[in-house]
């Protein structure tokens, strides 16, 4: 898997800092709970054993992902991000064409992992971060999401 995984500096920083405590603390957590469960005796037919197994197998896993996001990830520079059409990083001002009175909403695209729709930042694989994607101020665009059909008016490009 080569794709690139496009993260801000703080985002980048978040998941070091995640891989860093899963190595060092939960990695130990997890080892000890195997240790315990091995002084049971017969591994068996050791239930405990047997979770601690699985919890040190996902664990490995959530490790070996952020590794290697960490490996492929280009760290974008805010300052370097155009604001001529809708980019990941770029934060966006719609219009919701649909709506009784005017209805503003704000969004800003990011990575799947930086993704948190309590603060407004929306992936670029998200039904609206991928309609959004390559428009300009004035496009009009519709976009499919489970509940139905939402129709906004790019308003305004910009990065924050």
């Amino acid at each position: 898997m080569s794709d690139r995984v496009y993260l801000t500096k703080d985002g980048y920083n978040r998941l070091r800092d995640e891989l860093t405590v899963l190595k060092s603390d939960v990695r130990k957590e997890v080892l000890e709970k195997i240790a315990e469960a091995r002084a049971h005796g017969d591994l068996s037919e050791n239930a405990e054993y047997d979770a601690a197994r699985e919890e040190q197998r996902q664990l490995e896993n959530k490790i070996g992902d952020l590794e290697s996001k960490l490996t492929r990830a280009t760290i974008l520079d805010p300052k370097q991000v155009k604001t001529d059409r809708v980019y990941i990083l770029t934060s966006v001002k719609l219009k919701n064409l649909d709506a009784q009175k005017e209805e503003i909403i704000e969004y800003t695209l990011v990575s799947s992992d930086e993704a948190d729709t309590d603060l407004g930042k929306i992936s670029v694989r998200s039904p609206v971060g991928k309609s959004l994607l390559g428009k300009a101020v004035g496009d009009k665009v519709q976009i499919q999401v489970p509940k139905g059909e939402l129709h906004y008016e790019i308003l305004e490009i910009f990065v924050k």
